[in-house]
């Protein structure tokens, strides 16, 4: 062991063999909700020896109203294991919506956390040009850096802002040169092959009222892969993976050394691996596709899966990705990363069960339609979609909401009852996912109403938030 160490692990394996998480941080949202109270951060006890296990036992309630409190990080990670000066004690909750950025205390009270500072639109505006802020991930050099899907007025803008990890005051923008990408979203970056990759969703006015059919086909969603490199932070190369595909979350492989990774296309419902060439460039080919449904009585005549987030096991051994619309969660064995191997699947919700408005005309995958999703006696509203994996690989956590305005377009009774929380068992040894039916953390019950509950975050740090150098 490290005699004086930072933050995390000195190596994913290494997180693999960390402590099993107590509690988790999921942010609860009410925007579009009909409720005009501000989201907040809950906290989530997943311990199965604890009286309050699938309990909120804390909740921070922010300071304003219509935030859209989307996804977190932290203001170090395993990034800085060697530096002992840095410890996780902040985590950062950027608003998708206000532009705002919350910085939360969660060192001197993990079970209850604390507001720590507010960075105002504002300051994102004036300093960067960029709002509408995503995904935060810390930096081996002290700092934090934000993906933005746009301009402070909603125009698609692919940038990324910077924070001092110890004050929160905005540096400034992380990119430097006059050309940037359309659009932007997520990103990772891997600094031994001197890259930084990023997604595009869409631009931020058209997603601001909801999924809108006639968007298709008019360059208001995303399609490319944004290659960046890392030294000199210029953008250097577009990966077109189709028309209206939406790739959100992307994910290299664990392994510093590793020079491939996988992203998840929405729309297109399709998994596409990622890879360095031997010319020293990148490129992508699809490894993955999730038919789409011939279906009456829904919004299109064919329902695509709709992945909306992935992940991969710490061991790089798995790949998890959730069909929102569908209703299914996916486990497939990448140990072949050109060819994963489908190895567990789960429904738990979705659009296509038994008994609900939607026919399924036509299935190249399934025989019948599922059977509606009920766990202690709830039927679960909406469809599975942001996931969470244990460190050592064998619990799976699956929420129910997606963004608020997408939300209300798909799943209705998604904002009247709610959203959940579950847990997934994980077969680590031959592959397999099966539903805990003792976990249930239901946000309908909230005392503030119905709420949507979104990422997941555990105190130590997760296989989405920490990168190794």
């Amino acid at each position: 062991k490290c005699g004086s160490c930072g933050p995390g692990y000195a190596s994913p394996l290494d997180a693999m063999k960390g402590p099993r998480e107590e509690i988790i941080y999921i942010p609860c949202i009410y925007r579009n909700t009909g409720r005009e109270i501000p989201d907040f951060l809950a906290t989530v006890d997943v311990d199965p020896k604890s009286p309050c296990y699938s309990q909120v036992i804390h909740r921070l309630p922010m300071p304003n109203v219509g935030d859209e409190l989307h996804h977190s990080g932290w203001n170090t990670c395993s990034s800085c294991f060697w530096d002992p000066t840095r410890k996780r004690n902040r985590l950062v909750l950027p608003s998708l919506i206000s532009s705002r950025i919350y910085v939360v205390d969660v060192g001197t009270d993990p079970r209850a956390p604390r507001l720590f500072k507010v960075v105002n639109p504002e300051d994102v505006f004036w300093k960067c040009g960029l709002g509408y802020p995503h995904t935060s991930h810390c930096l081996g050099s002290g700092e934090v850096m934000i993906s933005t899907l746009g301009d402070p007025a909603g125009n698609g803008k692919g940038g990324f802002i910077l924070l001092d990890a110890e004050t929160f005051e905005v540096k400034g923008t992380w990119e430097k040169g006059d050309e940037v990408p359309p659009m932007g979203y997520d990103f990772w970056y891997q600094p031994r092959h001197n890259v930084l990759i990023s997604t595009e969703w869409g631009i931020p006015r058209v997603l601001g009222y909801g999924f809108d059919p006639n968007d298709l086909g008019k360059g208001r969603y995303g399609r490319r892969l944004n290659v960046w490199d890392w030294s000199t932070h210029r953008y250097i190369q577009a990966i077109d993976v189709g028309e209206d595909s939406a790739p959100l979350e992307i994910r290299f492989l664990h392994n510093p050394d590793a020079s491939e990774g996988f992203v998840g296309c929405t729309i297109s419902s399709a998994i596409h691996r990622f890879y360095k060439t031997e010319r020293g460039d990148w490129a992508a080919e699809k490894v993955i596709q999730v038919p789409s449904k011939k279906v009456e009585n829904w919004l299109l005549p064919e329902m695509p899966g709709f992945i909306t987030d992935i992940l991969i096991s710490l061991d790089d051994r798995f790949l998890y990705f959730s069909n929102w619309i569908h209703g299914d969660v996916r486990q497939y064995d990448i140990s072949d990363p050109r060819n994963p191997r489908l190895v567990g699947q789960v429904f738990v919700g979705g659009s296509i069960s038994k008994g609900g408005p939607v026919r399924v005309c036509e299935d190249e995958e399934l025989q019948s339609q599922p059977e509606p999703f009920v766990i202690q006696g709830k039927k679960v509203a909406g469809g599975p979609q942001m996931l969470q994996l244990s460190l050592d690989g064998k619990r799976l956590y699956v929420s129910t909401s997606l963004y608020s305005a997408w939300d209300r377009c798909f799943y209705p009774d998604l904002i009247r009852d709610g959203s959940v929380m579950l847990q997934l068992d994980v077969d680590t040894e031959k592959g397999g996912l099966a539903v805990n039916p003792k976990f249930l953390v239901d946000f309908g019950k909230e005392p503030g109403g119905p709420c949507l509950a979104h990422e997941m975050r555990y105190p130590g740090g997760d296989c989405t938030s920490d990168i190794w150098l």
